[in-house]
């Protein structure tokens, strides 16, 4: 549509008071049939859908401000505003509204919002004026003039009419020649006097005097008669710091005089507002909303101007980026993209798109690399607010930039890697910069916002790329914190109760802690390159030293991380925690707390609970045969006789079937031939079968010697146990070592189903017990059971 004049934002006011964009579109108004009246409809540019459509009631009070916006209410709660791209636009709907209503098109308000309170005050309002009749502008009748102002505040009537009498008689600019006077003579008292008057003047919430009070030839003496505050026993200095300390840095000079005015202003008047101004009362707080959509419209110019000048940003990010630059030029080069991004989240989003895309085409990812390596603090801080803003806008563009870097670069310098560098650097004590940047990584590493493409998912690319180059940086710390630990199941039983690697400084524990939950988010969201990562770092058991830190938090996290691998109940994991004895660890923890009832205690004593209610069968027997005696004594829980009631119950039920297998050898064997020479029903699935089985029976084969081979000298009760050791999991090889578990590569998931597939079928038997023949008939079963 190349209308222009009709071209519009749609703004509604939210609970923070904070004008929210809803879009851009065309405004027009017409007779809507459904809503019985002539209403603004405004169409979206971008497919035609509707934005806004709002019948013009004849109670409604609309206000035109700054010649470009229309402002009114359409609940109590619920404020509306049209910001238009011409002042043509804004007048002929404006004529519109208040042809509809019946009112005169020159005034800028078209109701005067009446309440129950207003009616009483009815009767002293001339109804022959529209104005309130102000004291001529002398000294001697200041206090009259501020006694005017303050009394018309309470009345939503007098203090409209108030103010068309202050812009039409310009009545503010000699307001402002009286301060001049007064500061000249030191005249306290009417100083006092303008200071309620200028203060009650912002108050009335009218977006034209603000247009008079704002300029450029008035903004400093607004400024000056609110340094007069009668409460302070000396004024304020405000004009000397906005003219003398605060300094307008020009990164790149600004040529567009407008701009550089409406940047001054802006300025100013957000200084006005939170500095100057006292925090409003519950009763004031409605009485500076225009004064907040000033300053909000203001940014949304600022950036759209910005945005425009080409040669502008060019130049920004050529400097930014080279090498020649200085390092005071580049500081205040990144405080102003960092103070552009800020401005940016007042533009609608298609705008915030496209200029977001600008910043990417320029180059800022590249040039946050070079910035965050510097040794400026607040550069860094300033950078990785720029990183954040990028990040929440787009964590796409961000994943798809890094993945384009390992051609180019090496990986001590990657975008993501200098992130996590600065994380684990983090010089704050409370480690305000590290929490910041975990979030932002948690937020790229995140699936749940990853894009899936025709070829390949996002996804899978990304975690591949972080997996191979990034990983290993992020983990560091916690390898090197537990490094001496490695074979700490080769000592001696409880030796791990006294570890000297645990940290314990606090905030290395803080920083441990942190990388413990982002691990722990990886194996809840990342499942196979986590598990394909834990498995070949012994990561588990390293982890788990942490349970001996003198930090709770940190022997929470520890946990935590077990925890969320427990859960998951996998039977890889399973594997792993049996074949590692990783849960030695927990319960020397457990019995070191003592009879503290504390959190530790709770949450340990949590994941043995969820152990026995999920009846993760194979945890519970080995927590029962390994650890039972230790555990025996606590009685304040129900939860490890339950573990052991669990165990016995299965026990015997496997037993008791044992005992009917055997019963008659020879039924069993023709029953097999049977079962495998019939492939008349169920073909595939039972060639599928078969050859799951053949390769079971090859690895086990291959495992029972391996095992021989790695116990010659061991006598006969531990062959037995270490036959109990599931033959496909991924960690099992002769060497009991940490470093074993980097041998496994093959995919064992096949295998390990075939572990629960039963060899023969019982027809007469019920479903239920099917499936306990089935765990029954595994041979790593048979030995646990007779032993």
């Amino acid at each position: 549509m190349s209308d222009t004049r009709r071209r519009v934002k749609v703004y509604t006011l939210n609970e923070d008071r904070q004008w929210d964009d809803r879009g851009t579109g065309h405004v027009s108004s017409t007779f809507v049939e459904r809503l019985k009246g002539i209403s603004l409809l405004v169409r979206a540019e971008s497919d035609g859908s509707l934005l806004l459509e709002s019948k013009i009631s004849p109670n409604t009070a609309y206000q035109k401000q700054q010649d470009t916006l229309i402002v009114w209410s359409e609940a109590d709660n619920y404020d509306l505003a049209l910001s238009f791209q011409e002042k043509a636009g804004c007048d002929e709907i404006w004529e519109k509204i208040c042809q509809v209503q019946g009112k005169d098109p020159a005034l800028d308000i078209t109701q005067d919002p009446i309440d129950e309170s207003e009616e009483d005050h009815f009767e002293e309002i001339p109804e022959t004026t529209h104005l309130v009749e102000l004291p001529p502008c002398e000294l001697g009748r200041l206090e009259e003039i501020a006694d005017l102002v303050t009394s018309v505040l309470s009345s939503p009537i007098r203090r409209e009419k108030l103010a068309l009498a202050l812009m039409s008689e310009g009545y503010i600019k000699k307001l402002l020649g009286l301060f001049r006077v007064c500061e000249d003579l030191d005249n306290r008292e009417g100083l006092h006097h303008l200071y309620e008057i200028v203060r009650g003047v912002l108050f009335l919430n009218k977006a034209a005097l603000f247009e008079v009070m704002f300029s450029d030839d008035c903004i400093m003496d607004v400024v000056g008669c609110l340094e007069y505050d009668p409460a302070l026993v000396q004024p304020k200095r405000h004009r000397e710091f906005l003219t003398k300390t605060a300094k307008f840095k020009e990164v790149i000079p600004i040529t567009d005089s407008e701009l550089r005015q409406k940047i001054h202003q802006t300025y100013r008047v957000q200084y006005i507002q939170d500095i100057i101004l006292p925090t409003p009362s519950v009763f004031e707080e409605n009485f500076l909303s225009t004064l907040t959509s000033f300053i909000f419209f203001n940014k949304v110019e600022i950036v759209s101007m910005l945005q425009e000048d080409e040669k502008f940003l060019t130049e920004v990010f050529a400097q930014l980026t080279d090498e020649a630059t200085e390092e005071s030029k580049r500081r205040e080069l990144v405080n102003f993209v960092k103070e552009f991004c800020a401005f940016s989240q007042t533009l609608q989003p298609q705008n915030r798109d496209a200029f977001y895309k600008t910043l990417a085409n320029l180059g800022i990812l590249p040039a946050l690399e070079i910035v965050m390596g510097m040794d400026d603090l607040q550069v860094r801080a300033a950078a990785i607010d720029i990183f954040s803003y990028l990040v929440e806008f787009s964590p796409s563009m961000v994943r798809e930039f890094v993945m384009q870097e390992p051609q180019q670069t090496e990986d001590d310098v990657l975008l993501i890697n200098v992130v996590i560098k600065q994380m684990i650097c983090d010089s704050d004590p409370e480690l305000g910069g590290a929490v910041q940047l975990m979030g932002l990584l948690r937020t790229l590493i995140d699936p749940e916002n990853m894009l899936a493409s025709t070829n390949k998912t996002e996804k899978t690319e990304f975690l591949s790329f972080f997996y191979k180059y990034c990983m290993h940086v992020l983990t560091a710390p916690l390898l090197a914190n537990t490094a001496h630990d490695k074979n700490s199941k080769d000592h001696p039983e409880g030796s791990a109760k006294i570890n000297p690697v645990c940290p314990d400084n606090f905030q290395t524990a803080q920083l441990l802690a942190l990388i413990l939950e982002l691990l722990t988010f990886c194996v809840e969201h990342h499942t196979y390159h986590i598990k394909t990562y834990i498995m070949n770092k012994d990561l588990l058991r390293r982890v788990l030293v942490l349970m001996n830190s003198k930090h709770t938090f940190l022997a929470l996290c520890a946990l935590r991380f077990m925890r969320r691998i427990i859960g998951l109940k996998d039977e890889y994991y399973n594997r792993y925690i049996i074949k590692g004895n990783l849960f030695e660890p927990v319960i020397n923890a457990l019995l070191d707390n003592g009879t503290r009832y504390n959190l530790l205690n709770s949450a340990i004593i949590e994941l043995f609970e969820f152990i026995k209610v999920e009846d993760i069968k194979s945890l519970i027997a080995h927590i029962v045969d390994n650890f039972y005696k230790a555990l025996e004594s606590i009685e304040y829980v129900q939860t490890f006789k339950g573990l052991k009631g669990r165990y016995e119950q299965e026990k015997d039920r496997q037993s008791q079937k044992l005992n009917r297998y055997r019963r008659d050898a020879r039924s069993l064997d023709e029953d097999e031939e049977l079962w495998f020479n019939d492939e008349d029903d169920d073909e595939d699935g039972e060639a599928v079968e078969r050859r799951m089985d053949d390769d079971f029976s090859d690895s086990y084969e291959k495992f029972m010697e391996a095992k021989k081979g790695a116990a010659n000298g061991a006598n006969g009760a531990n062959n037995a146990k270490s036959a109990t050791i599931p033959p496909a999991s991924p960690a099992v090889t002769s060497n009991t070592s940490s470093s074993s578990v980097k041998t496994v590569a093959l995919p064992a998931t096949p295998v390990v189903k075939t572990a629960l597939v039963g060899l023969v079928d019982y027809p007469d038997d019920e479903d239920e017990e099917e499936e306990d023949e089935e765990e029954e008939q595994s041979p790593r079963k048979r030995p646990r059971l007779s032993s």
